[in-house]
């Protein structure tokens, strides 16, 4: 079995929950970033679930500096948006951590953003160049992600250009915040810096389907796909399979109706 999430701190007054899988030796690892939510059950979940599957699991709370109210923003009635250079800051405190743990492979380590963190593997990406992959759940390419401001001072276009490691994206046909014009923005992006990726639109499935705390939102087969998906990428890229030596890789998939209308989309709960 693998180790329940333990609280645990890092860089200082950084926060956050590991999980450690059975055997004792050197595994991969995977930073898994929160929902807008913050660090809530769901999150901790897949943790413990990445670590029953072999992998160390470090879920890092991204609002560790913050003070306001938690309780409104567990219940989505708060949304905290802050700058990436601070939430980028906590992230690399846990990859750094990580890096440094006995009981994980240092050049096995994937970072793995949800929802409004799907930005920020790609933020971590665009400069680092020690990580072996990053994976995006329905997130990172959102409008609202491709725009440039003083809290999102980085073109996302330039950043998904200047990734160094393969990069798996999850989409939901249905999903209310990103339109199938919005993933061939993102696959072209990536297409146009020369960088590896598997792609899927999965058919029918709203915003959030894997999280089975919001019951108007998962979907238990499709969930399982997609984790089935993530298992297969994170095994391939760290077991040097995936892509070839010297290649640059491009995989999609995508099925949606052929009466596709992003404006019909609904918000699910």
């Amino acid at each position: 079995m693998a180790s329940d999430p333990h609280k645990l701190r890092f860089g200082g007054d950084c926060e956050g929950f590991l999980c450690l899988p059975r055997s004792e030796s050197p595994a991969g690892a995977v930073v898994i970033l929160h929902e807008r939510y913050g660090l809530v059950q769901h999150t901790l979940d897949l943790a413990r679930r990445l670590a029953r599957d072999g992998y160390a699991a470090l879920a890092p709370n991204l609002f560790s500096r913050w003070r306001g109210d938690e309780a409104a923003l567990r219940s989505g009635k708060e949304r905290v948006v802050l700058p990436d250079p601070e939430v980028a800051a906590v992230i690399d405190a846990a990859l750094d951590f990580l890096k440094g743990h006995p009981r994980v492979a240092p050049e096995r380590i994937a970072l793995m953003g949800v929802c409004q963190s799907g930005r920020y593997p790609i933020v971590i990406g665009s400069r680092r160049r020690d990580l072996a992959a990053f994976v995006v759940l329905y997130g990172g390419s959102q409008q609202r992600d491709w725009q440039v401001s003083d809290l999102q001072p980085e073109p996302m276009q330039e950043m998904m250009r200047s990734l160094a490691a393969p990069v798996l994206f999850v989409y939901g046909e249905c999903d209310h915040t990103i339109s199938l014009a919005d993933v061939r923005r993102t696959r072209d992006a990536l297409e146009e810096g020369r960088c590896s990726y598997r792609m899927k639109v999965f058919p029918g499935m709203p915003h959030g389907w894997l999280n089975d705390t919001m019951p108007g939102r998962y979907r238990a087969k499709e969930a399982e796909e997609a984790w089935r998906m993530l298992l297969a990428f994170l095994g391939d890229v760290f077991g040097g399979k995936w892509p070839g030596k010297g290649q640059v890789r491009w995989e999609f998939e995508s099925a949606s109706s052929v009466d596709y209308d992003f404006s019909k989309n609904l918000r699910l709960e």
